[in-house]
């Protein structure tokens, strides 16, 4: 008997302790116990919330960006760590399933960044680690590009769980990649981006992807979106003078729920800081995949044939070593908190 799951779900619109990774992990374990205080069984955070968005390449040019990337690379985390080590502990602890984005450093190169997606179970194990398949724009001066050896829906105790980093929820066979595994909930991370082009609103372009991908696949999404703190200006403002002046324009963080038919659940949270909450009930996926079921009868395989390489990225294969990934699972063998 098929049964799906009904669950409160907690979207959090806040910025992080701006590159400063510990302060930040804190701040993530105190909204974990707030969001599961108020009864969530999920809780979605922003993108590359630990512990800094670069937007310094938005606003000057590579050479005087080189520093700060410095920066970032210092205050980036490895997975495992002892920093994940941490979130999965508090997610353990107050049985809650967490999706959080990460700056990700290579362990094999210290010139390379992920734009990375941990999801977390309500057991404190790693799902999976998604890094960002393509850095969008200015991005590309900060993160490498990933792979798709995570591309994946995973089973939790709310549903099956994938997640998209900002611009992928744009593209359309990452997305659909998700729905041909069986996707019903999907939390979709991004920033707060008041540079982009002045005719460009961030918000509804946020709830614009979020619809579609909603309304194409039948199935219910989280969004987090980080905000721009004053810390984040100020700090800025010491290279870049107009920083205050681009990073102050309204209309650029918008997170919260929508549902099946694409429509927004509950009262989301444009520009103000917070964590937005709302009922999901699965079961409302199954009546809408009778007229529109893309990943099932209404397709055509016989036609359309997507292939996802799921083989991991690496810089080098040797013969006299294992070629798999570690496994993340290796570390998490210790009793639930």
């Amino acid at each position: 008997m098929l049964d799906l799951p009904a669950f409160k779900a907690a979207a959090v619109q806040t910025a992080p302790v701006f590159l400063d990774t510990d302060a930040t992990v804190d701040k993530v374990i105190r909204l974990i116990g707030e969001a599961a205080a108020n009864g969530a069984r999920l809780i979605a955070f922003p993108e590359v919330f630990v512990s800094a968005y670069p937007y310094w390449s938005w606003l000057g040019d590579p050479v005087k960006a080189s520093p700060w990337f410095e920066r970032l690379v210092r205050s980036a985390i490895e997975i495992p760590g002892p920093e994940m080590t941490r979130i999965r502990r508090a997610a353990a602890r107050h049985r809650i399933n967490v999706v959080v984005g990460v700056n990700e450093r290579s362990p094999n190169t210290i010139g390379t960044l992920y734009n990375t997606l941990v999801i977390i179970s309500d057991e404190g194990r790693i799902l999976g680690r998604h890094r960002k398949l393509m850095p969008t724009w200015a991005e590309k001066m900060s993160w490498g590009s990933g792979d798709a050896s995570a591309l994946r829906v995973h089973d939790t105790s709310i549903g099956p769980l994938g997640a998209l980093a900002c611009g992928e929820n744009t593209n359309t066979l990452a997305r659909f990649s998700l729905i041909a595994q069986g996707e019903l909930v999907h939390v979709a991370s991004y920033i707060s981006l008041p540079v982009a082009p002045a005719d460009y609103d961030m918000a509804e372009a946020i709830k614009v992807r979020a619809a579609a991908h909603s309304f194409e696949g039948k199935l219910f999404t989280i969004v987090s979106c980080s905000t721009i703190s004053e810390e984040i200006i100020t700090t800025l403002s010491s290279d870049y003078p107009d920083a205050r002046e681009r990073l102050t324009r309204r209309n650029s963080a918008f997170s919260g729920f929508l549902g099946p038919d694409g429509r927004v659940i509950g009262e989301p949270l444009v520009d103000e800081e917070g964590i937005a909450y709302a009922e999901i009930d699965l079961s409302r996926c199954i009546q809408p995949r009778q007229m529109h079921d893309i990943a099932g009868q209404y397709n055509r395989f016989d036609i359309f044939d997507l292939r996802v390489n799921r083989r991991p990225l690496q810089a080098a294969r040797f013969e006299d070593v294992a070629t798999e990934p570690i496994d993340l699972d290796d570390e998490q063998q210790e009793p639930h908190a």
